[in-house]
Formats: C-alpha cells, sequence, structure tokens
C-alpha cells in the first residue's frame, strides 16, 4: 500500500495548556489522506477541523500524537518543516483580505519568489496559477487586485498559493461568503486542480461543495473523529448527520423527498445526478421528461 501524503496519529491539541483557559481542541484524532485524494473534513463548529488541517504543515505543534507529511514526522529533532510547508499549501477562510501588493502579477508571484525561484520559473508560475484559476495574464497580471470582485480576489489569493506548486493544497471554508456564481468558479478550479493530479483537502460547511469535489469524507466531534468514508456511505447516514448539526447536499433531500412521496427516483448527491435520476424515474411512470 502505498505511503500516504499525510498523516495524523492520535493527534491531540490544547489551547492555552496549563492555564485556567485550557480548552481541548483535538482529543486523538488518527487520519491518512492519500496522494491524489480529495478528503472533505466536516463537523459543526467548534469541532476542530480549522485546528485540524493547521497541524498539516506545522502551523500548530500537537500536544501529544504525531503528524507525518510524505513520511516525516513533522516534529522530530531533525525534521526540515520548510520542505514540508511546501508540500502543503494552506489557504485560510477568507484569503482576499492577505492580498497585499500593488498588482495581481505581484501578489501571485510573492510565494514563489520567496522560494528563491529564477525569475523565469516565478514567471512561469504565476502565467500559470492565473490561467487554472481562470484569470487571463494579460488581463489581470497588471491590475490591482483590490479594483476587482470579491470572486475574483478570492482566485487571486488562490493563486498565489497555487503559484508555489504545493503537492496537497488545503482549503478553510473555500466559498464561505460567494454568490453562486462565485461558488461555482471555486468548485470548477478545485476539480481541475484535482484532475491535475494534486492532492485536495477542504474544510466546508457546503454539503453541495462535498458532493461535488470530494471523495471521502472524514467527520468531526469535539475534537474527535466521529464518521469517515466514501462520500456515498457518510452521506448514507442521514441520522448520524443530523445529529452533528450537519445536513444533506440539496439533491439528496430532494430525491428522498420526492421518493417519500412515492416517485421512484434513485438517491443522488449532485443535482446533475438527480435531474437524470429524476428524468429516470419519470419515464418509468410514463410522465415523459420533466
Amino acid at each position: 500500500m502505498a505511503e500516504p501524503l499525510i498523516a495524523c496519529q492520535e493527534v491531540h491539541y490544547t489551547y492555552l495548556r496549563g492555564t485556567p483557559m485550557e480548552a481541548p481542541a483535538l482529543r486523538g484524532v488518527s487520519l491518512q489522506i492519500a496522494r491524489g485524494e480529495c478528503v472533505a473534513i466536516l463537523g459543526p463548529t467548534g469541532s476542530g477541523k480549522s485546528t485540524l488541517i493547521q497541524h498539516f504543515n506545522g502551523l500548530l505543534r500537537p500536544t501529544a500524537g504525531r503528524v507525518l507529511v510524505a513520511g516525516q514526522d513533522l516534529w522530530a529533532p531533525r525534521a526540515d518543516r520548510r520542505a514540508a510547508r511546501r508540500l502543503v499549501g494552506l489557504v485560510f477562510q477568507f484569503p482576499e483580505y492577505q492580498l497585499f501588493a500593488e498588482t495581481v502579477e505581484q501578489d501571485v508571484a510573492f510565494g514563489p519568489r520567496n522560494l528563491g525561484w529564477a525569475p523565469e520559473a516565478v514567471a512561469e508560475a504565476v502565467d500559470e496559477a492565473l490561467r487554472l484559476v481562470g484569470l487571463a495574464p494579460e488581463r489581470f497580471a497588471g491590475r490591482s487586485p483590490f479594483a476587482l470582485s470579491g470572486g475574483e480576489m478570492r482566485r487571486v489569493a488562490l493563486a498565489g498559493v497555487l503559484a508555489m506548486r504545493p503537492a496537497v493544497l488545503v482549503l478553510d471554508e473555500p466559498t464561505a461568503g460567494l454568490d453562486g456564481q462565485g461558488r461555482h468558479e471555486i468548485r470548477r478550479i478545485l476539480r481541475d486542480v484535482h484532475r491535475r493530479g494534486q492532492t485536495v483537502v477542504l474544510v466546508t460547511h457546503h454539503m453541495d461543495d462535498v458532493a461535488e469535489l470530494a471523495q471521502r469524507v472524514v467527520v468531526l466531534r469535539d475534537g474527535t473523529v466521529a464518521l469517515a468514508g466514501a462520500v456515498g456511505e457518510v452521506f448514507a447516514r442521514e441520522d448520524a448527520l443530523r445529529q452533528l448539526g450537519l445536513d444533506l447536499p440539496v439533491a439528496a433531500r430532494v430525491t428522498r423527498r420526492l421518493r417519500a412521496l412515492g416517485v421512484p427516483v434513485a438517491d443522488a448527491l449532485t443535482l446533475q445526478d438527480a435531474r437524470r435520476a429524476i428524468r429516470t424515474a419519470l419515464r418509468g411512470t410514463g410522465r415523459g421528461d420533466p
């Protein structure tokens, strides 16, 4: 079996440890993320999701347990955490708030330049990253990031991480605060990134993002792993999800409601699959296409 790209082994983390304000956030989390996977990390507010992903590139050090990236224990005495951090690109919630440069090109180039890349390599990485997020360099490279729309700013911030070509892209609520078109664009980008072979980990409250993008789901509750498995397996456990304060994707709610009303429609997780399932069910009842 191939070595996991990221492995957490009984990871505990406590904020303000040893003080009257001590607050355990992770309580023995173990998980593995394989190279090339797209994994969604879910859970109610306060379940430990954001704390967990900050362990993936060594921003936080476990109170107990181990975190391995490409087989290397991040906190071993001779660990090269700088190399590990180059493998794991972390995109925080509302990353557009971290934009700072005068032009889009300068912002996206900041990471590769700090890594010491040659000017030609930096220029190539910036061009590639901007095209990947759907911002043509000839139109956007020279513009101020602060003159762009909110969705475009989000994509510039994402391009800044992609330009460093991490093996793993970790995103905290990547579609938060965006309108429907903005969410669609971010989903398209993440789908394209994953198809290119990059590993993607996303923390999200949007179940439709999970259904559209993820292959596997890890659900946290009170700093522990409450559920884990393939997307279809986890969403099949509707009662368990609702007990955790989580819902199903819109498509799953619609198809299950139709079935409760007597329409023999198959389960679906994405809207595209729901449309196909409803058409098939209506043809079977002799009602034709919807």
